[in-house]
């Protein structure tokens, strides 16, 4: 296990997105790219009022080895809105991905899919992670077929897991990919990736 790659958030660079560190100086790009995306299913989307906190509350996971978080850079190198490897646990050679927030601009392209192979390969061919888990909200239907397409399998409901600042109680669907099954979900990403021009 390579302790450094576990605390160091690098630059994954790909044809469709660039992540790299998330970084202070982004905050208003993030609040333009946050802008007009909903409060919905528990998902707390930072607003001018409330950004400076989530961004604190990155940071302090990033020092305390819990995430690494990053910024999205479209094709232009617009920010795009950010993304997070987190639940980290180096002892158990795993991580989540997640806490993603895109642009509405961005939403449902290969922007998304790249993003996930470019994390996904930098926790199993980097980290040398044994599991990478994927969460949603058991209420938002279209995001779990999204996991299931890229070829994560379903490992339980967490029922009456979480609970929103408005007080939705959300039940949270728990998916992963095993490093022996991360050559096939490879396969199957890379091809999803070679379809889009």
């Amino acid at each position: 296990m390579n302790a450094d790659a576990w605390r160091s958030v690098p630059t994954l660079v790909g044809r469709h997105v660039t992540l790299r560190p998330l970084d202070r100086a982004d905050r208003d790009a993030l609040l333009a790219a946050f802008s007009g995306l909903k409060q919905i299913f528990a998902t707390a989307v930072p607003t001018p009022a409330t950004i400076d906190s989530w961004l604190d509350t990155l940071e302090a996971q990033r020092v305390a080895g819990r995430a690494l978080p990053f910024t999205l850079l479209d094709t232009d190198g617009q920010v795009a809105g950010a993304t997070r490897l987190l639940r980290m646990s180096p002892d158990a050679q795993r991580v989540e991905i997640g806490g993603t927030l895109y642009a509405r601009r961005v939403q449902r392209s290969a922007l998304s899919t790249e993003l996930k192979r470019l994390l996904f390969g930098h926790a199993f061919d980097r980290l040398g992670c044994r599991c990478v888990q994927l969460r949603t909200n058991w209420r938002n239907p279209a995001s779990r077929l999204v996991i299931e397409r890229l070829g994560a399998r379903k490992d339980a409901v967490l029922r009456w897991h979480t609970a929103s600042g408005d007080g939705e109680v959300r039940d949270t669907v728990v998916y992963s990919v095993l490093a022996d099954e991360w050559p096939e979900v490879r396969s199957n990403l890379d091809y999803l990736l070679e379809r889009t021009p």
